[in-house]
């Protein structure tokens, strides 16, 4: 594994699929099981910590790139302003993304969210959509800034039975959340959707759009995440 220091912020490393197989895992593995990526992952960073001193003490910005033979990863430590209110993160409109597949922790550290049909979702007008207590739901909603994602954290003080994660795309910010089917009834999710649509609006915008157009900013457990920096 090839690691180099970008700054005092940000790695960039390289692993072949070679030598991702010789560690134990498959291609399967890293793109489809979440474990198994999420294993290999942090398996990378302990290497990478044995070469460079960067220890992981908050919010990360992580992107991977699919390359011919290989992953290229980049890590980025989110850093919190001076005053202690703000999240700053790396430009998001660097072009970065331009060239290559691009693949953000959706795919590589795949959470446990259903998989969606991003054109029948995204060309379903949002009064129509059906929410089924059978199956998990899943939502995105979109916000204008930081600011009001950070708020909604504060407001929303139990997320226990949430699964929740944030992206940056397109000079705003998505948080897609899921509500895993057997915790809360059917009221219980929409007094949280409420609360959700009082911070942000609802976007057709599906996790896998934004998985690959966009940039994770936190790949599990958003609000509670924000709610522990921003108290």
């Amino acid at each position: 594994m090839e690691i180099e220091r970008i700054n005092e912020n940000t790695l960039k490393f390289y692993i072949s699929y070679g030598d991702i197989e010789e560690r134990g895992f498959s291609r399967e593995d890293i793109w489809y099981n979440r474990e198994k990526g999420e294993e290999l992952f942090w398996e990378m960073m302990d290497e990478v910590n044995d070469h460079e001193d960067f220890s992981v003490d908050g919010p990360l910005w992580i992107q991977v790139q699919a390359l011919d033979k290989g992953l290229e990863i980049v890590v980025t430590k989110a850093q919190i302003s001076k005053d202690g209110n703000k999240l700053e993160l790396p430009d998001l409109n660097d072009g970065e993304n331009s060239s290559g597949v691009t693949q953000d922790l959706e795919n590589f550290m795949e959470q446990s969210f259903p998989k969606e049909d991003s054109s029948s979702e995204e060309s379903t007008p949002k009064s129509k959509k059906k929410r089924h207590l059978d199956d998990d739901l899943t939502l995105t909603i979109k916000f204008k800034d930081i600011e009001d994602v950070i708020s909604l954290s504060q407001s929303m003080k139990d997320t226990r039975f949430v699964d929740d994660r944030l992206y940056a795309y397109d000079n705003n910010y998505y948080l897609h959340i899921g509500f895993p089917n057997g915790f809360l009834s059917e009221d219980e999710q929409e007094d949280y959707i409420s609360q959700l649509l009082e911070y942000g609006e609802e976007s057709d915008k599906t996790v896998h759009y934004l998985a690959e157009y966009g940039t994770e900013v936190m790949a599990e457990n958003a609000l509670k995440q924000l709610r522990k920096h921003f108290k």
